[in-house]
């Protein structure tokens, strides 16, 4: 199969579809690579690189996505992006589609199969390229918590671990999974008063173990998770619903409650955010203030640590890619859960989540060639 990575266009955006060391994978097994000069340039992956790999360059994405058969990518597609599919493209990359209507109607327009990294599952129903990013995400956000709390960046001026004498800040995290257990770990290791809130209590019970009784555990009842929202110096936004839009948990009425200064990280964004007040930010303006209370809502944290990020996200993806790269539509027969990934096929929109998000009925995903 042809395999084409583009340059990740979004704003502050450098990481890559694949590494050098995945091409020269995927080029042994008789397929053809093409990568867009400069696409792993920001994060030392030189054009040179991907040469010695096996691939070949492309100077434009017009280019990039006219040689492809299969488009692999690291965030959704921007409207130059889905101007340039087709419909013999299979596209497999973060969607986020229950959160942005209008790209997918756009991408659907586009008859191409569009496969979503964030609703792939394994055999244990766990989500395998949301994992990595997700670990990634989870630490960066009690990092920058930490960080917004400094009074030239707006927050109230706390020390996130405090000093002997002085107590620590509050960090609350809304959901147990894998970007919350991240996030405690940091807040936790920076010396914070750490509580984890999750509908789940086996899930609650997991994590008071994990951490050996460093934090405090919270079933997910509302008139006390509104109570510790208002007594925390950090929230962090940490539920999933995969595939579907976030709930809001914080309201807009409950910030003027919170103490000036205090801060919002909604790591769930992507999918439209857990807050009532959340909109998207980037890296290059992170953060905005309502009603005294700071937010950091950058759709695409993992960028501003992309070689990291895409190492593991590669690791992840790329035994997918070898069996999409031989036969989309056979790979997708064989594997219930990579088929669960499949967002839109033969111009329809096909995955549940999304189309519940849009109140849209159910529509049977065709495997077609």
């Amino acid at each position: 199969m042809k395999i084409a990575v583009p340059t990740e266009i979004k704003v502050a955006e450098k990481r890559v579809g694949l590494t050098p060391a995945a091409v020269s994978t995927l080029v042994s097994q008789g397929h053809e690579l093409f990568i867009q000069a400069g696409a792993g340039e920001a994060i030392g992956y030189t054009d040179q690189d991907y040469l010695a790999a096996g691939a070949s360059l492309r100077p434009t994405a017009k280019e990039i996505f006219e040689a492809g058969e299969m488009i692999v990518k690291v965030k959704e597609p921007q409207p130059s992006e889905v101007a340039m599919l087709k419909p013999h493209h299979t596209l497999f990359t973060y969607l986020h589609l229950a959160a942005d209507r209008e790209l997918t109607d756009t991408l659907v327009a586009t008859g191409c199969r569009a496969i979503a990294y964030e609703t792939v599952r394994n055999g244990a129903g766990q989500l395998p390229l949301l994992a990595p990013m997700s670990q990634v995400a989870g630490r960066m956000a009690s990092q920058v918590a930490a960080e917004s709390l400094m009074l030239h960046r707006g927050g109230c001026g706390k020390l996130m671990g405090g000093v002997p004498g002085v107590a620590p800040a509050k960090v609350l995290v809304l959901g147990g999974g894998v970007v919350g257990t991240e996030a405690a770990r940091i807040a936790v290791g920076l010396g914070a008063d750490v509580t984890i809130v999750d509908a789940k209590l086996d899930r609650l019970a997991q994590l008071d173990q994990l951490f050996n009784g460093r934090i405090k555990t919270q079933a997910a009842v509302s008139s006390l998770v509104d109570q510790l929202v208002l007594d925390s110096d950090v929230v962090i936004g940490a539920v999933l619903i995969p595939g579907a839009k976030a709930p809001k948990l914080v309201r807009r009425e409950q910030l003027s409650q919170m103490r000036p200064g205090s801060v919002l990280v909604d790591v769930a964004i992507d999918q439209g955010g857990c807050f009532e007040t959340s909109k998207p930010t980037t890296h290059t303006d992170p953060t905005y203030v309502v009603d005294g209370v700071l937010h950091y809502c950058v759709a695409n944290m993992p960028g501003a640590v992309a070689r990291t990020s895409t190492e593991a996200l590669v690791a992840a993806t790329l035994p997918y890619v070898e069996r999409l790269a031989k036969d989309p539509v056979t790979a997708m027969k064989a594997d219930a859960g990579l088929a669960q990934g499949l967002s839109v096929a033969d111009y329809k929109l096909v995955c549940p989540e999304v189309r519940a998000a849009f109140g849209l009925g159910l529509e049977e995903a065709r495997l077609s060639a």
